[in-house]
Parts: structure tokens; C-alpha cells; sequence
């Protein structure tokens, strides 16, 4: 099944729907249109007694690059209703990963290529992670705008990763995103879509009833140690971080060019999409 909004939907399995994120032309960039498709066909698998799990992924050359940062995009109307006012984008952010967390059935993120800002933002959400060993994850926009959204950093990966990731907007490879606890394993990326697939189908075992209170434990257990307390306070940061002269001088520049925002974010650093290909 084909959708407008740019999201495939499949069943490669019995009991496992798949949702392809199929912007490739666009690196999958998130606009509100596609975000809206992906939490619509979430909540409808939830909702059908046919399918036990579910699994997202990307078309193409990678996961997500982020958020559609594109003069359109970044108008469309927003997925679902969040108060208005100073930290609204934030918080709808964070919200939208709680939609995915409270759902009864497990979602399985299946990462290649770069998965950046709003794509990590996704990931995150699910209930698993695999990568493609050689996937890139990183959230660049700490160089010049704000931390992110939603910030997940410190829960999954610990104090001294996401310190490092937070202070140098670098992104990290598959191997070391399951070092420091971003996901779960990572495979060779000609083998990922099969070992996900066999993950799914193992999860895909066990009934729903059963399934949707092994889930909650653990999240009770994060929620117990503060963890949506933590990332909606989170969302006040980000949005102070949005009244910096540096963070007003890059929407500036990307009201202006976005690739040409994103060129002097990262020139210094010679990475991302400066980055010079290897001789």
C-alpha cells in the first residue's frame, strides 16, 4: 500500500506490518504530512487484531536526515493539536514519542544510513533499535541551534556519551550506537532487513494481551525513574535555546537556503554534507 504522504505500508510477515519511510529523493525528511501518515498507520496496527508488531524503516539511501526543514514543509499544519506558545514544536516532539511509547504493541526501529535530528527522534520512540553497522546517528543541529527536542541522550546512552554527542553534534556509526546503548544490536547492513524481520516474526509469538503488559513493565520501570518528567522539561530548554542570537542567526540563514545553512553549520567540522569523500 502506497500513500501520498510518502509512507509504504506492508505485511513481510505474518503478524508484522512495515512502514517504509519513502522519501528517498529527500533523504526521508519528516515533514508533518509524513509524520502524521506514520502515527496514523501506528495506531491503526494497534488497533488490528492481525498484527502483533510493527516495524519502520527508510527507503533508499538512509532512515531519516530529520525534520523537513524546507520552506514547505515547515509550514504544514501540525499531526496532532499541542498547546501553542514558546516550546510548542518540543513539546509536540515529545508527545508524538509518547504516542508511539504508550501503544500496546511493539514498534521495532530499523536503521540504516544516516538517521539524524528528527530521524534519531523516531528511533528513539520505538521500543527496539537494530542499525547497519556502518548506519551514521547524530543530532547537528546542537552546533548552531538548540539541543534536541527531545532529549533522550542521557537515559539511553548514559552521562559521558551523550555529553560528547551533545557537545560536539558528531554522530556515531552503528557498533557504537549499541556500545553506549542507543540500540540493540547491529548487523552487516546486506543482513539487516532479515535479522529485524526475524526479530519481528519471534516478538510476533506472543500474543497481544500478553505482549502489551511485558512492554509496559518496562516502561513503568523508566517512567518510575523520571523519564517523561525528564523530556518534557527538556522541551523548556530547547525552547530557550531558540532565543540565542546564534539559533536566531541560522533560521535566519535557513529562511534564506537550507542547504547553505547546513554547508556553514558543518564546513568547520568537514563532516555530514561537507564531508570529502575518501580517495
Amino acid at each position: 500500500m502506497t500513500l501520498d504522504a510518502g509512507l509504504l505500508i506492508d505485511e513481510p510477515r505474518s503478524m508484522v506490518r512495515r512502514l517504509t519511510l519513502n522519501r528517498p529523493d529527500k533523504r526521508n525528511a519528516l515533514s508533518n504530512v509524513l509524520r502524521g501518515a506514520v502515527f496514523e498507520a501506528l495506531e491503526a496496527a494497534d488497533r488490528d487484531e492481525a498484527v502483533r508488531v510493527t516495524v519502520i524503516r527508510g527507503a533508499g539511501p538512509c532512515f531519516s536526515a530529520g525534520y523537513d526543514l524546507s520552506r514547505e514543509g515547515a509550514h504544514e499544519p501540525l499531526p496532532f493539536q499541542t498547546a501553542a506558545g514558546a516550546g510548542q514544536w518540543a513539546r509536540h516532539v515529545v508527545e508524538g514519542c509518547f504516542r508511539i511509547w504508550d501503544l500496546a504493541k511493539p514498534v521495532i526501529a530499523q536503521v540504516h544510513g544516516w538517521c539524524l535530528a528528527g530521524g534519531s527522534e523516531l528511533a528513539t520512540a520505538c521500543d527496539l533499535v537494530y542499525v547497519a553497522e556502518d548506519a551514521q546517528i547524530g543530532y547537528p543541529p546542537v552546533r548552531m541551534m538548540s539541543p534536541p527536542d527531545n532529549q533522550f541522550h542521557a537515559w539511553l546512552c548514559g552521562l559521558r556519551p551523550a555529553m560528547e554527542m551533545m557537545l560536539t553534534g558528531d554522530a556515531i556509526d552503528g557498533r557504537e550506537a549499541v556500545r553506549v546503548g542507543f540500540a540493540n544490536r547491529a548487523f552487516p547492513p546486506e543482513a539487516l532487513e532479515a535479522e529485524v524481520l526475524a526479530v519481528a516474526e519471534r516478538i510476533a509469538k506472543i500474543p497481544t494481551d500478553v505482549q502489551q503488559i511485558n512492554k509496559r513493565s518496562v516502561h513503568r520501570a523508566m517512567e518510575a525513574m523520571g523519564v517523561r518528567t525528564a523530556l518534557r522539561a527538556g522541551t523548556e530548554m530547547q525552547a530557550l535555546a531558540l532565543t540565542t542570537a546564534s539559533s536566531q542567526e541560522t533560521f535566519a540563514r535557513f529562511r534564506t537556503s537550507v542547504t547553505r545553512a547546513l554547508d556553514a553549520r558543518d564546513a568547520q567540522f568537514g563532516d555530514y554534507r561537507t564531508q570529502k569523500p575518501k580517495p
